[in-house]
């Protein structure tokens, strides 16, 4: 993503010896705050996907019935989709890629510090966190984690490949559909394979994780997992033109044709620059 400018020939000799601090341009900083957030939101999504919330409704819906429910992870990772669809607009499908590949490997990364943790010995002390404590937040949500990191990697690359056809289909228009279109696909891949995983896969592979569920009820979690996807995903619209309101005004970028959803031969904008 750095590239160096060609020395200016006229550049004095102390500045070519001490040529100083690489300039990061407007477009790599978005893209540096647009992938941070992205980790983060993974982040937090797994760690507290281990609480479930209930709401009540006044009338009956198709698959939530009177209630919804689902995990806290919802708060956090529907974003990580929006910032998928941004950078996959700006800075092309590679780039898309690679925040997806940091994201993962960063939540791969804390998934084995937290099994390191936990393997650590306990300090019998007062005034320190209880093994259950601790185990009931850490332990207990492992097949879901992992669960959840492979179906985040799995459907943003699906999202990201969607998104192109969408917006080669649609010549560059449409902005909310080729973003809301490309999501709801891959939301739908998202619940199934995450839920399949977590509750049938994960606990019948490994021993005290739980009885897993039948097939019929990891149908039935997963679409109601999908439908309240699909109305967050309507809902983000607006949040989707805000961004790219926002990322065009502080970058100057504009989104790729949709002939060119890669960085080519040219100079990719916002590349790290030597000043001289």
């Amino acid at each position: 993503m750095a590239e160096l400018h060609p020395r200016d020939t006229n550049t004095p000799a102390d500045a070519l010896a001490h040529p100083g601090p690489p300039e990061i341009s407007r477009a790599s900083q978005v893209y540096l705050w647009l992938t941070a957030t992205s980790v983060m939101c993974l982040l937090i999504a797994d760690i507290l996907g281990v609480k479930l919330f209930q709401f009540h409704l006044p009338v009956s819906l198709p698959f939530f019935g009177t209630t919804i429910e689902h995990t806290a992870g919802m708060l956090t990772f529907p974003i990580t989709f929006l910032i998928t669809d941004w950078l996959n607009d700006y800075y092309g499908k590679r780039a898309a890629r690679r925040a997806v590949l940091v994201s993962f490997t960063m939540a791969l990364l804390a998934f084995l510090v937290i099994q390191a943790a936990r393997a650590l010995p306990y300090w019998t002390a007062p005034f320190n966190v209880t093994p259950q404590a601790f185990e009931a937040i850490f332990g207990s949500a492992s097949v879901m984690y992992l669960a959840s990191i492979t179906a985040y990697l799995v459907n943003n690359f699906l999202d990201i490949f969607l998104f192109g056809v969408f917006k080669r289909a649609t010549g560059g228009r449409m902005i909310w559909l080729r973003a809301t279109g490309s999501t709801l696909i891959s939301q739908l891949v998202d619940s199934l394979v995450v839920t399949f995983l977590a509750f049938y896969i994960g606990r019948k592979l490994i021993a005290g994780s739980g009885e897993p569920m039948s097939l019929h009820e990891v149908l039935k979690t997963a679409m109601t997992g999908y439908t309240l996807k699909f109305v967050l995903a309507l809902v983000a619209t607006p949040v989707l033109y805000l961004g790219h309101g926002l990322i065009h005004r502080v970058t100057g970028l504009r989104p790729l044709p949709s002939d060119r959803q890669q960085w080519g031969p040219r100079r990719i904008p916002g590349r790290l620059s030597r000043s001289s």
